[in-house]
């Protein structure tokens, strides 16, 4: 289709907004939407999605199907045709039986009459001579039909037809579904790969918790579509056209009036696969949004909880299902109004074809009663496989919904395919950059230009450091050295040769990147190191992270090398993880290595190794550093710094002095912050670091460019003072991090497998009924109204046995008038059913599908609310990471829906149905009914026994697909460092081995479900066959009348099937009954610390006096680490203390503490006298302000963020900016477009460091804390906004009590007191000058920047 539109969605205040990617014939039309406005995009965007739900014709479905596979559907659709043709098949047979019965009937009638006897096989008039007789037309034969012996055959004819279904049911089903699994796996592999092979700005484009839902859901949607439920349709639909072919051979008048009434069914079946294919895909897309939310929200669960943001993320999550809920509720009200519809045109046909179908054999003789039945049942089973045909076809259209976007991103080519062969590989490299002209924006904000001509040249083996303010443009240019992006004008040249003509693995394997926010992956130290060069050898290793200087804490370690890391490395400290990305980037042996702060995370001591270290690295290679430091700046061979996109000068550090530009500005206004160093202090520096004090006089001229700066040389790091105070840890549990903390939660697997070994294959016991039901307990009138429905459907079937067998019974009556009058009376019945069942069916749709629907919503909720409530230790768990709880939300809560909603209506129908059939079977014939009844456990059994197996399989297919997810959510979350590192092969192939075990219990599942499904369909012929064996015999020995022999017989055989149908929904059930027992295994945890409880101390006047007495603590997840050991320290009110210490000490655990993200082992912390244990959580973090150093914005507006502060009541506008005033952040907030309403991004990835970081601080200003917690709360900021920003938090202390963890001397000597912490307790503490005098740790700290251990 020409100019076809793919959809793209960039995220904005939770609702979406797309973004078109254009095809080839439009490509000069670049973006269509960029300069429309918001409102004109939403629009297009609606009317293009209601569009793009499908685009996947049927058969594309099998688009990746091999010849075996291939194979595999031939064979399994020709055994479904055979299958299909049975039904049809035992219809000739049928009508046979029928005739010898009605032929034995009339028989006995005209015996009855006392006046006729059998003489020589004829009826005659027993006082007539033989001609008379033969006058009178008596040529009736008698005498030769032997019921009994005629039944025997029919019997084996029955029998035969069964054994061939057994077989055929059992090859179809397993056939399809062996074949589906292959292609499944397939599928999942290349959809996988394809994700992995996207270029970085796809991902920019796509949030993260789509793809996995993606990944789960809507590829177990299109195994639906592929599987057995294709061979199923294949039998059903060729049971309609074999339906058909009878009707017309045997008898096609009635065929054709019967035929004239199918178009009415015919449209109505075909809007309700359209209706439903179109209301699945816009419930998916809504639900994916909600699951996008709460994948944010649980990625972030340390800022919810600091924020007490808990109630509104639930609101923020439900308002997202809302919408979800409206397409359900939708959806069953269609399907009921359509399945009454075709129901209601069923009975009206009956009545029109008994009506006209009698006439013909009564009135004109054309048929025998066989015939027309043969004839009627013909035409009538093709319709009713026809409509059973139906739910497959919704099958088809959910996965040809699902597979459109999935099929979609295979096809995909990526702009930047980071897997192609294609591409030089260059024979020397001397590592040259180039950057000509180079124009460059983000694809998910193609409004704001990030480079603007940049022109930088970077020679081989020298180091280039790039400085200049944040969103300057730094972090950009190395990402296009990295070929992330691509430049939209100029280019990027690698010794003279344009990058975009390299191969790209080759390319990146060139270069060593180390970031400031280094990612590990959860496996273990020397694995992540490895991940830097395949194939590297262990002493390699070694000698990276001695280089590193990682060495020595590493064998420190209880494990050593083979320590796990915890996911994103969340168990490693700042400075540990931030070593071992320097030795991942070594072992490389780079040509190019680019330093994007790569020492900001480190203590002085292991800053000077590493810098050493560095040092040595860098000769030789080309190195790019971004740093704020001046000690690492000062020695780069070339300084460029960046502006507004563009490189305003280059040279070295004296030249760049002397031309008081840029650089000039920001040196001198960091030195000024060191200005206010204690004057002992300052000598002290002078002597160790005299070369610096030239520059350190020349006082800022503070030009023009001081704006620009505001947010630099320190963006993201630290100063000058971090070479005097170490480094803070990031806490050693992921403070409140980014996303590589945030998902520090997940799988230490191998350290913890025997303790968690138990606990993961505990047996869920299935949830009782009773308490599902109590989740839908307010919806019990629409279950009520539901369930009569469902009772009046339930009974239709029987009645219609009833009336059949009546019409039977007719055709053997002698009295042509009653005959007519009777038949007539019969159809008039057959209309008002029909008219029933319209009713009752649309009743039990909507009712079900309301109370279904509300339920999944409440249960979603419930367990989204459930999760917040968890104390932090729950999540640090590694089954409960982010990816996990999602993929939980997302399945379980819509799975429970199997146990109640639609569910309940199918139960209740089948049993109505059983229950009627049983009344009318035995009130005619006890005899018979209990001959037939003895195949009713068959047909039960063999739907329980398939439930059985399913959700045996169901809970293995669960666990299998969940250690794949949490690969593919590891891959996905840090796509970036996977693609720096070429890594993505191995994360494929990771993931395809993770999809063995699934594959392999398909495998087996196919055989058991098939022989189950062949089993329960045969059963039916061999009812048949005993049944009317038996039946012939009562009509001879007890006289029993034949209609009824037919009235039992179809009475129980259809409710039998109906039973079988019921047992064919449990799966469904058994499935929701284990979800179900899943989710409330959360909703009854108790967690140790409660979020929602009123209960605990609360006080008019708190103070904010802070007193940590004897604190030890470990954390839940690494019990043999212990992190506090006894810290004792005290605060008064409205005092500052502050927190020095090297990486790892526990400066950051005694603010969670504080917190109570957690609660001391031993020991206790006091606040205001009261024990922490004791205080109302809620209470108490609605007291404390939080201000971290890596703060974790949400994917909504700047103000929304700030409101965040404070979620106890609705602020104002004017609320938001005053907060953003003192926080310096009102000007460049006002600078962008859409100023408070500009959209910050997932995770804030759309703005700088030091924009990110003054927005946590106005967020932490608005709650209007008594107590402040500044866990380096400026480490990320330029000195110049530093300052201001420091003044703000100056005044925001005031009266406050505060907690600082900072480097800088300057935001730490003014504090009342300063606690000097090593290994986890407080070695000295009190003011500045008494820690000066006396000249322990702090006195050295400050002097000469030695570590404190």
């Amino acid at each position: 289709m020409p100019g076809s539109v793919k959809l793209r969605n960039i995220k904005t205040f939770g609702q979406e907004n797309a973004a078109y990617e254009v095809s080839k014939e439009e490509r000069n039309a670049d973006y269509i939407t960029i300069n429309s406005s918001k409102k004109e995009k939403k629009l297009i965007a609606e009317q293009k999605k209601q569009e793009a739900v499908i685009r996947i014709g049927f058969f594309q479905l099998f688009r990746f199907a091999c010849r075996r596979e291939i194979w595999m559907m031939v064979g399994g659709s020709v055994c479904a045709v055979l299958h299909g043709s049975a039904q049809p098949l035992m219809l000739l047979v049928f009508g046979l039986l029928t005739d010898t019965f009605i032929e034995y009937d009339i028989e006995l009638n005209e015996l009855q009459d006392p006046g006729k006897h059998c003489i020589n096989n004829t009826i005659q008039w027993r006082n007539l001579t033989a001609e008379e007789n033969l006058s009178l037309n008596m040529t009736r034969v008698c005498g030769v039909l032997d019921i009994e012996y005629e039944m025997t055959n029919f019997a084996y004819y029955y029998v035969g037809i069964g054994v061939a279904v057994f077989i055929l049911g059992y090859l179809q089903i397993s056939l399809w579904v062996t074949s589906a699994a292959r292609q499944i796996q397939l599928i999942r592999r290349l959809y996988f790969s394809k994700v992995m092979r996207m270029e970085i700005g796809w991902f920019d484009l796509n949030s993260v918790g789509e793809l996995n839902t993606r990944m789960s859901d809507d590829i177990n949607k299109l195994n639906d579509a592929i599987a057995d439920q294709v061979g199923i349709f294949i039998q059903r639909f060729t049971t309609f056209i074999c339906g058909f072919f009878i009707g017309f051979v045997k008898g096609w008048k009635l065929t054709l009036v019967i035929i004239s009434a199918s178009p009415l069914i015919g449209v109505g079946a075909a809007l309700m696969a359209l209706f439903v294919s179109k209301l699945t895909g816009r419930e998916l897309q809504a639900y994916a949004k909600a699951g996008a939310v709460a994948d944010e929200v649980l990625s972030s669960i340390r800022t919810v909880a600091a924020f007490g943001g808990e109630k509104k993320e639930v609101q923020r999550y439900d308002h997202n299902l809302i919408s979800a809920q409206r397409w359900g509720i939708r959806k069953g009200l269609i399907m009921g109004f359509f399945t009454g519809y075709l129901w209601l045109i069923i009975f009206l046909c009956y009545a029109l074809a008994f009506w006209y179908g009698s006439s013909l054999v009564v009135d004109t003789l054309e048929y025998s009663p066989g015939t027309l039945l043969q004839v009627f049942f013909g035409v009538l089973i093709a319709a009713l496989n026809l409509g059973q045909a139906s739910p497959c076809l919704e099958a088809f259209a959910a996965g040809r919904g699902a597979a459109t976007i999935i099929f979609e991103t295979i096809d995909r080519e990526p702009k930047i395919d980071c897997l192609s062969e294609a591409g030089y590989k260059l024979d020397r490299v001397k590592g040259d950059i180039e950057f000509h002209n180079v124009t460059f924006n983000y694809p998910s904000r193609p409004e704001v230009k990030i480079l603007d001509e940049l022109n930088v040249q970077v020679k081989s083996g020298e180091t280039t450091a790039f400085v200049g303010p944040s969103g300057a443009g730094k972090s950009t240019a190395v990402q296009l050295i990295q070929r992330f992006y691509d430049p939209r004008e100029g280019m990027v040249t690698l010794d003279g040769h344009d990058i975009r003509g390299l191969n790209i693995q080759w390319l990146r394997s060139l270069i060593g990147i180390v970031e400031q926010e280094p990612v590990l992956f959860a496996t273990t130290i020397a694995e992540n190191i490895r991940y830097g060069r395949p194939g590297v050898s262990h002493d390699d290793i070694v000698k990276a992270a001695q280089e590193a200087n990682a060495y020595n804490f590493i064998m420190d370690l209880p494990q050593k090398f083979d320590t796990l890391v915890g996911e994103g490395g969340g168990q490693m400290s700042g400075g540990q993880k931030q070593r071992i990305a320097i030795a991942r980037a070594l072992v490389r042996n780079p040509r190019i290595l680019l330093l994007d702060m790569a020492t900001s995370a480190l203590d002085n001591e292991s800053e000077a190794v590493v810098q050493e270290a560095l040092d040595k690295v860098r000769r030789g290679r080309t190195t790019i550093t971004i740093a704020h430091r001046l000690s690492t700046i000062k020695n780069a061979d070339v300084i460029v710094g960046f502006e507004h996109g563009r490189a305003v000068e280059r040279g070295k550090h004296d030249a760049l002095m002397d031309r008081k530009g840029v650089y000039f500005t920001l040196v001198t206004l960091q030195s000024q912050g060191d200005k206010a160093l204690n004057q002992k202090a300052q000598e002290m520096l002078r002597e160790a670091d005299g070369d610096t004090d030239a520059e350190r006089k020349s006082l800022s001229r503070a030009g023009s460019y001081r704006a620009s700066l505001r947010a630099s040389i320190h963006q993201r790091s630290r100063s000058q003072l971090s070479n005097v105070i170490p480094e803070s840890t990031v806490s050693i549990v992921g403070e409140l991090g980014p996303s590589s903390y945030s998902e520090s939660y997940v799988s230490r697997e191998a350290r913890e497998k025997d303790a968690v070994a138990e606990d993961e294959d505990e047996e869920v016991e299935p949830a009782p009924l009773a308490r599902i039901l109590k989740y839908n307990a307010p919806e019990w009138p629409y279950m009520v109204f539901g369930s009569i429905g469902a009772a009046v459907n339930g009974g239709v079937n029987p009645v219609y046995s009833l009336l059949f067998s009546q019409i039977l019974a007719t055709f053997s009556m002698s009295d042509p008038v009653a005959q007519r009058r009777e038949i007539d009376g019969i159809c008039v019945f057959f209309v008002v059913v029909g008219l029933i069942s319209f009713f009752t069916q649309m009743l039990q749709g909507y009712s079900f599908s309301k109370s279904g629907e509300l339920l999944t919503r409440r249960l979603r909720c419930l367990g989204f609310h459930a999760m917040l409530g968890q104390e932090i230790g729950w999540f640090d768990d590694h089954r409960n990471s982010p990816g996990a709880l999602t993929t939980r939300l997302a399945t379980d809560a819509s799975q429970v829906q199997g146990a109640t909603g639609s569910q309940i209506g199918m139960i209740v129908n089948s049993l109505t149905n059983i229950g009627v059939a049983i009344i009318i079977s035995f009130y005619f014939s006890w005899k018979l009914s209990l001959v037939i009844m003895c195949f009713l456990p068959f047909l039960a059994l063999s739907g329980g026994f398939q439930a059985k197996m399913l959700t045996g399989f169901a809970k293995q297919d669960k666990q299998a697909m969940e250690a794949a997810g949490q690969i593919s959510g590891e891959a996905l979350n840090n796509i970036r460092t996977i693609a720096g590192l070429g890594k993505e092969r191995h994360f494929v192939e990771m993931y395809e081995a993770q999809l063995h075990a699934p594959y392999n219990a398909a495998l087996k599942k196919a055989n058991v479900y098939g022989a189950c499904y062949g089993f329960a369909q045969c059963v039916v012929f061999m009812a048949n066959s005993a049944s009317y064996r038996f039946g012939g015999f009562l009509v001879r020995h007890e006289g029993l009348h034949f209609s009824l022999v037919f009235r039992v017989i179809s009475a129980i055989v259809t409710s039998g099937t109906a039973l079988g149908k019921a047992s064919s929904y449990t799966p469904d059930y058994a499935k929701a009954k284990i979800s179900a027992a899943r989710f409330f295994q959360l909703l009854d945890r108790v967690p140790k610390i409660s979020v929602y409880s009123d209960k605990g101390e609360k006080w008019n006047d708190f103070k904010g006096e802070i007193e940590f007495v004897d604190c030890k603590f470990t954390y839940p997840s690494r019990p043999d680490i212990q992190v506090l050991n006894g810290l004792t320290v005290k605060v008064k009110p409205g005092q500052t203390l502050a927190f020095v210490g090297s990486s790892g000490c526990g400066k950051s655990t005694s603010v969670q503490l504080l917190e109570r993200f957690y609660d001391p082992d031993f020991g206790k912390v006091q606040i205001d006298g009261h024990n922490s244990t004791k205080v109302n959580v809620p209470f108490l973090r609605s007291k404390i302000g939080i201000v971290s150093q890596e703060p974790i914005l949400f994917d909504c507006s700047i103000a929304e963020n700030i409101r965040y502060g404070d979620n106890q009541k609705e602020l104002s506008m004017n609320d938001v900016i005053s907060a953003a005033k003192k926080a310096q952040l009102h000007d460049f907030v006002m600078s962008l477009p859409e100023k408070y309403d500009t959209n910050v991004g997932s995770q804030g990835s759309q703005l700088s460091r030091g924009q990110k970081q003054r927005i946590a601080i106005a967020r932490a200003i608005i709650r209007d804390p008594k107590i402040l917690l500044l866990d380096e709360a400026t480490s990320a900021l330029d000195t110049e906004s530093e300052k201001t920003v420091q003044e703000a938090l100056d005044k925001a202390r005031e009266g406050r009590t505060c907690i600082v963890i900072a480097h800088r001397l300057s935001t730490i000597q003014n504090s009342n007191i300063i606690a000097v912490m090593s290994r986890g307790y407080v070695i000295e503490k009190g003011t500045h000058d008494q820690l000066m005098a006396l000249q322990g740790a702090y006195y050295k700290l400050v002097t000469t920047g030695a570590p404190i251990s």
